[in-house]
């Protein structure tokens, strides 16, 4: 054999190993092509944008099956997020037509089979977001790529309503709420029946999720329409018992919204805002407040979930039991108030300007003021005791940030890891705290040289972007990120975040001694920790609740 026709044969070889691809794929609506990568020798991917997981939902009803096409449709395009209020809240952007989602599905040398699936439920105050997430010159933020390939698992992300056609509410059966909690479950429960067609393992399905798609992630596994379809899940910084992740009178603010698109507040009110411009109903449920520490950003965020007797049968601390054969992980970052806190008081992130102790009392006051008139002082006491006689000026920042931490991510987070770990049968129950270093910290840069991380810092992490990007991190980052990968994909697969892909230090369960793992570059077996900021918890969930309502 000549040496022009070794080439050609080994040319031949080198395509056959690398061109395992699931080609056309059968789906329930119809036959769906995406678009196939190639990753190395004996690694290829195929990748499908914008499959349609329902029909055009109707406005503020639950979504439908969608009724399916002819032919083959190219699943190669990222479709419209949902419509939602713009970065700035001065316009909209998307569109109604938004219930898709995208599928990455990794091969080695054979085409793959039996793999299990990571499902994501992008974050955004139930107000903004996409299945693409954000996008820098066509690098999509959840580019399921990467977790993809260096974990061997399939990534699904999906679309679902936000703001006020995803969320509004009027308290019953007219307009019931969760709009995009159903949208949610729709695409979960297409991915449970169509997902082995690309390779999935129908029975070992992981949800993940960050802020409210954290608290997404949460509320699906403890409503009773999941049973049997989700085998683990992964809340980082959200869960269902947040303050801001239940809407307790919703009537009041569904009126506030009616008057803004000239709709009546009477028994009308429902048919008039299901008629209504659908841009001037998105529009009129934005943030327009200006925060301060007494009228603070998180107490302000009403298009949320709601108790609707369906979807949420009761308030989520009593639903934890439909969650007992789940594998549950869930964290915070170590700072993940400071982006809200830093709206709330914004000396905070000066070099400049001191933070005055009012200010303290101010955003606890915001945050306790319904437990009666001895919360603030028994708050304002347990946030200062480890204070000096006269704290420095840094002391008195950091201490806001960790008042709007606890308060909105970290205790609720500690109370739901306790309400899973009290009602698992088979479910096991892990708990973590993000701290890498948030990478705008320091002399000159926009925050604070003792900033830690922040909220939605983790994200770049799971998604990889150290390894895609390489040029925009240090080598410290791309450690981070294969370590929370890794722990990510070895759970998905097994239950176990220890089992599978090499991690720095043995994970052990939530349920021995509270305890928990610090994740950032450094992380080895002394950063397996316990009773994460107890003092703090037992403050929030057993201190407060109980304090007498009038002072003696």
């Amino acid at each position: 054999m000549g040496k022009l026709e070794i080439l050609v044969a080994v040319a031949v070889f080198l395509e056959t190993v690398s061109a395992a691809s699931l080609g056309t794929v059968h789906t329930e609506g119809g036959m769906v092509e995406g678009e196939k990568i190639r990753l190395g020798l004996f690694r290829s991917m195929d990748v499908f944008r914008g499959i349609p997981f329902a029909d055009v939902p109707q406005r503020f009803q639950k979504p439908q099956r969608h009724p399916g096409w002819d032919g083959v449709l190219r699943a190669t395009e990222f479709r419209n997020r949902c419509m939602q209020v713009n970065l700035l809240m001065s316009d909209t952007r998307g569109t109604e037509d938004c219930l898709y989602l995208n599928i990455w599905v990794p091969h080695g040398s054979s085409v793959s089979s039996g793999l299990p699936v990571m499902v994501w439920i992008y974050g955004g105050g139930f107000l903004a977001g996409g299945s693409m997430g954000a996008n820098f010159l066509d690098n999509y933020l959840y580019d399921g790529q990467e977790i993809s390939d260096r974990g061997n698992v399939i990534v699904v992300t999906l679309g679902y309503r936000v703001g006020t056609l995803g969320f509004l509410s009027t308290g019953d059966s007219e307009m019931p709420g969760n709009y995009g909690l159903w949208d949610q479950q729709a695409a979960i429960a297409w991915v449970h029946r169509n997902i082995r067609s690309f390779g999935g393992d129908p029975d070992n399905i992981t949800l993940f999720g960050e802020s409210a798609g954290g608290a997404s992630v949460s509320f699906q596994t403890i409503t009773p329409h999941n049973k049997g379809m989700i085998r683990r899940a992964i809340s980082q910084s959200g869960v269902a018992t947040c303050p801001w992740a239940i809407n307790k009178n919703p009537r009041k603010y569904a009126e506030e919204i009616a008057l803004k698109v000239n709709c009546p507040t009477d028994d009308s009110m429902a048919a008039c805002l299901k008629l209504a411009d659908p841009e001037a109903l998105t529009l009129a449920g934005s943030l327009s407040i200006v925060s301060s520490p007494d009228n603070p950003i998180v107490n302000n965020l009403l298009l949320s979930p709601v108790v609707d007797g369906d979807f949420l049968p009761d308030m989520p601390h009593n639903l934890f039991h439909n969650a007992a054969e789940i594998d549950y992980i869930a964290g915070v970052n170590d700072m993940d108030g400071h982006i809200f806190t830093g709206l709330d008081v914004p000396s905070i992130n000066s070099h400049l300007v001191d933070t005055p102790v009012g200010d303290v009392k101010r955003l606890l006051y915001s945050y306790v003021k319904d437990y009666g008139p001895l919360a603030l002082d028994n708050a304002y006491d347990t946030y200062t005791a480890t204070w000096s006689a006269n704290p420095n000026k840094e002391t008195i920042k950091r201490t806001i940030v960790e008042i709007g931490t606890d308060y909105i991510f970290l205790v609720p987070t500690q109370a739901a890891l306790y309400l899973h770990a009290t009602h698992a049968t088979t479910g096991r129950t892990y708990s973590y705290l993000f701290s890498e270093p948030n990478r705008m910290g320091g002399i000159g840069r926009p925050y604070p040289s003792w900033m830690g991380a922040d909220h939605a810092d983790d994200l770049q992490y799971v998604f990889g972007k150290p390894f895609t990007t390489p040029l925009g991190y240090w080598p410290s980052h791309r450690t981070v990120s294969r370590y929370m990968m890794n722990y990510w994909t070895n759970f998905a697969k097994t239950g176990n975040p220890n089992e599978g892909e090499n991690v720095p230090a043995t994970w052990p369960e939530f349920t021995i001694n509270h305890y928990y793992l610090e994740i950032n570059a450094d992380t080895d077996k002394d950063y397996v920790r316990q009773q994460l900021r107890m003092p703090y918890v037992k403050f929030w969930t057993s201190v407060l609740p109980n304090l007498p309502v009038i002072s003696e």
